[in-house]
């Protein structure tokens, strides 16, 4: 890379920084393109070289930000040596749950505006530091697991809808009760997700 270009992506991850901040402090509805490039110190019009809108800069906010988080989980996952779907779905939520308590401002801004459509596309157009893309990751951890979904989509939905939900208020407001006292319950239930959908063991 360039140093144009390395200044170009610069000036975009400003931007994107500016905007998370703002919208984690003030709100989505509440900030502004003009707050956004006044935080990041970037001429206005500059902002639309990058950007379409505030809406296509809190969508690439939210793909950028939960791709990142599953690429993360995934270097640690290859660590590992585990090989059942199931039990690399746990360490992938151990780890993304442990990310998001330690960045509880992070699980604020996806709760509040990560959806499944975004979600999905940031899988195929977000790419890891090593060009993979997650979705490229997902389909190698079914590979690796021998497992067979008649729609490996749906399995992963369900896992993060599941884990989305369950963290929310565990986490930020401890209801019904703690992460670490729900976790046992949710890891049984991505179990019976991967067990009860799997061809394979059919």
């Amino acid at each position: 890379m360039g140093k144009i270009e390395i200044k170009k992506e610069n000036k975009r991850k400003d931007l994107l920084n500016a905007a998370f901040d703002l919208f984690v402090s003030k709100g989505f509805h509440n900030t502004s393109i003009a707050d956004i490039v006044g935080k990041a110190g970037i001429a206005k019009g500059t902002f639309y070289l990058y950007f379409k809108d505030k809406t296509d800069i809190r969508n690439r906010l939210i793909s950028s930000k939960a791709t990142q988080l599953f690429n993360n989980a995934c270097l640690k996952l290859k660590c590992t040596s585990l090989t059942r779907l199931d039990e690399q779905f746990i360490f992938l939520t151990d780890e993304i749950l442990r990310a998001l308590e330690k960045d509880q401002s992070l699980l604020f801004f996806l709760s509040k505006h990560l959806s499944w459509g975004i979600f999905r596309s940031s899988m195929t157009e977000e790419k890891a530091p090593d060009g993979v893309s997650a979705r490229e990751l997902y389909e190698q951890l079914i590979a690796r697991s021998g497992c067979r979904f008649d729609n490996p989509e749906i399995i992963i939905y369900l896992v993060i809808e599941l884990v989305a939900g369950v963290s929310y208020n565990a986490i930020l407001y401890h209801d019904p009760a703690d992460i670490e006292e729900l976790k046992p319950y949710l890891h049984t239930m991505i179990r019976r997700i991967v067990q009860d959908f799997d061809k394979a063991s059919s």
